[in-house]
């Protein structure tokens, strides 16, 4: 055993030039969603990689997903090596879309810049880094051991950035997730080296829509103002409900520290003229505003209770407040999940942390959601985690980076567990 760690060890610290490259030229792809960009091409780039290594390739359009078109079409690509005799499959599924690059970069955010040992551009650290270091892992596993049992699937995938439907989602449904095709995934989401994901909190998106009546802007009182009643609503959210989502606290060790408590977002709120409008506003009173909110919630609460919430907020105002009317509309609702830290790919990542690190891991659970909920959910599959390099603060921000030695560690933790797992008795 020991004799094998050490070869992987040495071969990822051998390979550490070639994923510095392969971060880089996955990062040179500008996969960018909304609208989804270049994902084919970046697809099609790990593909021929991987099929030099010995891997079938399997190309899965998400046809039929939001945003999937001819022109941005939703190309995943699932890479499988079989070992030589019958055992578990490992699976490592990373997403090739990154978010908009924004303003504020000092770097180039596309050029994958090499800077004081980091690797500077969108899509780094959120997570070509962690998908660069699953490939070398993997890679360097099979020259080690070309004769592994069980089999090895590596997958990029996309639309993570806006739900993940077109990607994990659509492979879910089509049975890649699940037993008996594959048994442990990991997902190397950017969670910090020493830190194993065992999940995540939950979300509930929604629509809330306040209802008016339009009339001429001189004369208000002819009308009834959509605005103001969502004015109401929110003057209670302030009031009433933001104080007890701050009140709550879980014993999932959801990090950063404010997210151990519920927490609802304002993502959007729209009233009056449509956004497009051009030119002098006409003078109308609005006959609808509209607010979406983004509610996370902990796996103490029930779906129920948080629908309940805000609903029982808008009956109050629709029984106390004249003329207020309303209506709402889910979006999108995700049940918190997390896996056992005993069980099997969460303590063998643990394991092959405090191997290479020195120290043990820490168990967290992500503010967000990511694309093991689709894993659980639609796969069935619970030994699922997140694990990867990356510093979770830095996703989506100007100046997004990683650290070469990062990814040279987690590329070590990412082997010895693929090892551990492939081979349970060993």
């Amino acid at each position: 055993m020991r004799d094998i760690h050490e070869a992987l060890k040495h071969g990822i610290d051998a390979r550490r030039q070639e994923l510095v490259e392969l971060t880089c030229d996955l990062v040179r792809f500008p996969t960018v969603n909304p609208p989804g960009e270049a994902y084919t091409p970046c697809a099609e780039y790990i593909g021929r990689r991987l099929a030099s290594r010995g891997f079938e390739i399997i190309y899965e359009r998400g046809e039929g997903a939001p945003g999937d078109t001819d022109r941005y079409p939703r190309t995943n690509v699932i890479a499988r090596r079989e070992g030589r005799r019958p055992g578990p499959t490992v699976h490592f599924n990373s997403h090739i879309d990154v978010v908009v690059a924004g303003d504020g970069w000092t770097f180039d955010p596309f050029a994958a810049t090499v800077h004081e040992g980091r690797i500077y551009g969108r899509g780094t650290c959120d997570m070509k880094g962690g998908l660069a270091s699953s490939i070398i892992a993997a890679e360097a596993y099979i020259a080690a051991n070309p004769d592994h049992d069980g089999a090895i699937e590596i997958s990029g995938t996309v639309d993570e950035e806006s739900g993940g439907f077109g990607g994990v989602a659509y492979l879910a449904h089509k049975g890649y997730f699940s037993k008996p095709r594959v048994d442990h995934v990991i997902i190397p989401e950017p969670l910090h080296k020493d830190r194993v994901c065992l999940g995540h909190r939950g979300v509930w998106w929604a629509e809330i829509e306040t209802k008016g009546e339009i009339a001429h802007g001189s004369m208000p009182f002819l009308g009834d103002c959509a605005i103001r009643h969502m004015g109401a609503v929110l003057d209670v959210f302030e009031r009433d409900l933001f104080p007890a989502l701050a009140a709550k606290r879980t014993a999932m060790p959801v990090i950063p520290e404010g997210a151990k408590s519920s927490t609802l977002n304002l993502n959007a709120i729209h009233g009056g003229e449509t956004d497009d409008f051009t030119g002098m506003p006409s003078p109308n009173v609005p006959d609808s505003c509209r607010l979406t909110i983004d509610r996370r919630f902990l796996i103490e609460e029930s779906l129920e209770e948080v629908k309940s919430e805000v609903v029982g907020i808008l009956e109050g105002l629709k029984r106390d407040r004249v003329k207020f009317d309303y209506a709402i509309r889910d979006i999108f609702e995700v049940l918190p999940i997390m896996s056992e830290p005993d069980a099997p790919v969460a303590s063998t990542v643990a394991a092959a942390v405090e191997h290479v690190l020195g120290r043990p891991a820490e168990f967290v659970v992500s503010p967000g959601t990511y694309d093991q909920k689709h894993v659980t959910r639609i796969g069935h599959l619970h030994d699922c985690v997140a694990y990867g390099p990356g510093i979770l603060d830095l996703a989506h921000r100007p100046d997004e980076y990683i650290v070469i030695e990062d990814m040279v560690e987690s590329a070590k933790v990412m082997a010895l567990s693929l090892h551990a797992l492939l081979h349970p008795q060993g």
